[in-house]
């Protein structure tokens, strides 16, 4: 593109030109496309051209017939003005390409020749659509302080000077103010059209994003719920590769467990399939757990084989907010899963403090273990996305190698 081709509007949609098919860029400037080259004519572009050429052609042929009728002005001048004429109507179909050197040239082509006068008005309009307003102040102004001496220097057969002048500025402010009403409408239509792809961009970006956040709360949530249940299930089952010799009792109580914990994470992953279907009541789901189940869950855990000390100083678990005591469960149950994958045998110790004001604080702590731990597989995303759970419900965690060898996770919770 030349530099006079670089109108204001779309050198401010440049930069986002992706956005815009060419269509769009069309509007404002027919002259450039997308992709920076001159589209070709639609059916639309060749009747307007053609409908501007025909209405040049009349105009001409009006100022061609008071030239004739002019008795001061010989046949050669005459001749001369319509020749003049017909050029500047067959330049008219080189409005969208060259309109700013158009004007130019029918400015001073209105000097010499009437006939020129209905191309001029043409080539005036479409200036004003397809480029800035500069270029039309400067252009319109010389225009309309040449008509008095153009009038001066030709006068008009049977029409007096200031008539003449006030009907021809009529005519060329006229055209230029429909085209900058044209211009200013198209402008307004790839505005509209900008802030629609805008708003349908930002919608998919939301749409996404939500998405993105639902898909890593249920696979926060069913880590949280089925990790638990399945490392009983794999503690218990390696327990019984790496020990085929264990007396009966033992063999017998690991079984149990494994049986038991295979039927809770059948619940359990029953619940979390009912939440994802639509439609699906949300009683036919066990309630989340709360603070007040951390009992049950330290049971749940010395009954597996675990040694687990509990020390509770919350007087009332019931008031600990649902949302609260929901993570504040999670993270002590995050804590005895990893305590009992990777330091079986030790002793944990879960302590719970805090109260109104003060914030919920979870500590689970476990020593070093002793002898050769079989591997148990694990990727840390449980801590992670405790981690984050812990970050939306306001309050933090923090985990990590204690100095005596042993492992520690540390929560704390807001509790207004």
């Amino acid at each position: 593109m030349t530099g006079d081709k670089a109108e204001q509007a779309v050198s401010a949609f440049q930069g986002r030109r992706w956005l815009f098919p060419s269509a769009v860029i069309h509007e404002l400037d027919p002259d450039v496309g997308a992709s920076g080259r001159r589209p070709r004519r639609t059916a639309r572009d060749w009747v307007v051209d053609f409908s501007c050429f025909v209405l040049a052609v009349l105009i001409g042929l009006a100022g061609a017939e008071t030239v004739n009728g002019d008795p001061n002005t010989p046949d050669s001048l005459a001749a001369l003005d319509q020749l003049l004429g017909a050029v500047a109507c067959a330049l008219v179909w080189l409005r969208r390409r060259w309109p700013v050197e158009l004007a130019v040239g029918m400015a001073l082509l209105g000097f010499v020749s009437n006939s020129a006068g209905g191309a001029a008005t043409i080539v005036f309009f479409s200036l004003a659509v397809h480029r800035p307003f500069r270029y039309v102040a400067w252009i319109g102004g010389i225009v309309l302080a040449g008509i008095p001496l153009y009038f001066w220097w030709r006068p008009e057969p049977g029409l007096p000077f200031v008539p003449a002048v006030l009907l021809a500025s009529l005519l060329t402010v006229s055209a230029i103010a429909c085209g900058l009403l044209v211009r200013s409408k198209r402008q307004l239509m790839l505005s509209l059209r900008d802030r629609a792809l805008r708003a349908e961009t930002e919608a998919k970006l939301r749409a996404e994003q939500a998405q993105r956040l639902a898909r890593e709360a249920i696979a926060r949530e069913m880590h949280d719920v089925l990790a638990h249940r399945l490392t009983l299930l794999s503690v218990h089952a390696g327990a019984l590769e790496f020990r085929p010799d264990a007396p009966q009792a033992e063999v017998a109580r690991a079984a149990g467990v494994i049986r038991e914990s295979a039927h809770e994470a059948l619940q359990d992953l029953r619940e979390i399939i009912g939440v994802l279907r639509a439609g699906e009541p949300d009683e036919a789901g066990r309630p989340q757990p709360t603070l007040a189940a951390l009992d049950a869950l330290v049971a749940e855990s010395r009954e597996a084989g675990m040694k687990v000390t509990l020390d509770n100083r919350v007087t009332d678990p019931a008031a600990v907010p649902a949302s609260v005591g929901r993570t504040a469960y999670r993270i002590a149950q995050e804590g005895l899963t990893n305590a009992r994958k990777h330091a079986p045998g030790t002793e944990v110790t879960v302590t719970v403090t805090g109260g109104p004001g003060e914030g919920l604080t979870v500590d689970v702590r476990n020593p070093a273990p002793e002898g050769e731990v079989p591997p148990v597989p694990g990727s840390g995303q449980g801590l992670i996305g405790l981690t984050e759970r812990a970050t939306l419900a306001g309050g933090r965690l923090a985990y990590g190698p204690e100095g005596d060898g042993g492992f520690g996770v540390r929560g704390w919770l807001p509790w207004g």
